[in-house]
């Protein structure tokens, strides 16, 4: 339900919008997780993942494990299943990316789909793991790994080196959504369901990614409008791409709970006229900035909501007195 997808998410230029949110908007309290951390995960148990300094770690009761490496300097910690189960990436000691499953206290090198780079992005409860990795022919492949394989999910038609295909989330019935090139040189979000991959569409622009999907088939994702100047969250349920809106031009929605709460980011220019993006959350099909529901002069400036759970629990990243610091926010 889940990111680094934001190395996936093409964040864009970044109006401060000066509505005040309304008294009965539910508010949060934060809880810091560290600084030089961002955090990518959260379970239905509240426990966390993400990296810290140059590691995956999980956060469970207040304490903070480092999970390690497959050998190499760095390792990143994308998202977690119910059981703890952690799917991300690490170097290996040449340097060299390796999509990895960590369980039962053991980080587990799950290969490639023939070349030197996998990376992983999401996992079910099941332990199937979505991501991408470079084929023998030197195509970015979208996989799905299962049974001890790593699985080819193809393309929309786009083969050409360079051209990304990458799987972002994995629902409980094993449909995977993400994002691929299409012959034309487009890239689309899909849904690879029943052993095929589905073109999402778009809002009316040329481009769409998505980001996450829930157990009843809802996704999110982001999506470019008429023109491309402008790039929407939406939500996608029952064939249906719905705008979600934005603050200023673009916004993007990076996972979504069981009850169908999108989280993710938007655009929005700070008070020094600098354009930044802001954690929200999606309420009444248009984003909230997390920032206006969180107390008042704590020091934080949240930048993206990477994950919430059925709780309504969520996790992500920021600034903390200009020090990146990855955040837990806990409703009222």
């Amino acid at each position: 339900m889940t990111m680094s997808r934001v190395a996936a998410v093409w964040v864009g230029v970044l109006n401060l919008v000066t509505a005040a949110v309304p008294a009965a908007a539910q508010g949060y309290s934060v809880v810091d997780l560290g600084a030089s951390s961002s955090a990518t995960g959260i379970n239905a148990n509240g426990t966390i993942t993400g990296s810290s300094g140059s590691h995956a770690f999980l956060y469970t009761g207040g304490t903070m494990t480092d999970l390690g490496t497959l050998g190499g300097k760095t390792s990143e910690g994308e998202a977690i299943n119910t059981a703890g189960a952690v799917a991300g990436y690490s170097t290996l000691t040449d340097g060299t990316y390796r999509a990895f499953l960590y369980r039962n206290g053991q980080m587990v090198n799950l290969g490639t789909l023939g070349a030197n780079y996998s990376v992983a992005y999401a996992l079910n409860d099941a332990g199937h793991v979505v991501g991408s990795s470079i084929t023998v022919n030197n195509l970015s492949h979208a996989f799905l790994y299962s049974a001890g394989k790593m699985i080819d999910l193809g393309t929309l038609g786009g083969s050409q080196p360079g051209w990304s295909t990458t799987a972002a989330s994995i629902n409980s019935i094993g449909h995977v959504v993400g994002y691929s090139y299409l012959a034309s040189g487009d890239f689309h979000g899909f849904l690879y369901a029943n052993n095929r991959m589905n073109d999402l569409g778009t809002l009316g622009g040329s481009w769409s990614q998505a980001f996450a999907i829930n157990a009843s088939d809802q996704i999110t994702g982001q999506a470019y409008l008429p023109g491309n100047a402008k790039a929407h969250a939406f939500l996608y349920s029952g064939d249906s791409m719905t705008d979600l809106g934005a603050l200023n031009q673009y916004s993007s929605g990076l996972a979504i709970n069981g009850s169908g709460v999108v989280v993710g980011n938007a655009d929005v220019r700070n008070n020094t006229g600098f354009l930044v993006y802001h954690a929200v959350i999606y309420r009444n099909r248009a984003p909230v900035d997390l920032n206006r529901l969180i107390p008042s002069r704590t020091g934080w400036v949240l930048s993206t909501a990477t994950s919430v759970n059925d709780s309504g629990e969520i996790v992500g990243y920021g600034e903390l007195r200009g020090v990146q610091h990855a955040f837990l926010l806990t409703p009222h």
